[in-house]
């Protein structure tokens, strides 16, 4: 009994900080357009987790602009246009096919033709090298003379 009233006691305090939540959204139609938004362009802290998902400062500092746009009546895509004229493509999780971004595009796949040709290249190659006809005698001798050398 007294081990509950000491773990009361020491929870108790951790109450004390606790602040009231604050509201989700002041406009849900706003909101909704931000996720929306937010969910194709990438964190430029983390890189690897959405704008919408991230908790980054930067992250936030970005959803806050992006908010104050869809405010000023822009579109999703004048938005969009904006990020990437001040953060560049890096910034959509899904950049546009162009020139400059052909390697994100088409590189895996270029690595992947080319490793696949590099393996087939060194296993013909190990084929040509190594035989498949049996040792002769003589050769068979030699290894095992070889073999009892190293004894």
């Amino acid at each position: 009994m007294k081990r509950w009233i000491l773990l009361v006691m020491l929870c108790l305090p951790l109450g004390l900080h606790a602040n009231e939540a604050k509201p989700l959204a002041e406009d849900e139609v706003v909101e909704q357009r931000l996720i929306k938004i937010a969910e194709e362009m990438r964190c430029l802290v983390c890189q690897n987790e959405s704008l919408a998902g991230s908790r980054a400062d930067l992250a936030e500092d970005l959803r806050r602009e992006i908010r104050a746009q869809i405010r000023q009546g822009k579109t999703d895509q004048e938005v969009m246009e904006f990020m990437v004229t001040r953060y560049g493509d890096f910034v959509r999780y899904r950049p546009p096919v162009k020139p400059t971004t052909w390697f994100l595009w088409f590189g895996p796949f270029l690595f992947l033709v080319g490793a696949v040709g590099l393996l087939a290249w060194f296993l013909r190659r190990r084929s040509l090298q190594s035989p498949d006809t049996p040792l002769s005698l003589e050769q068979k001798q030699k290894a095992e003379a070889l073999l009892r050398d190293k004894s």
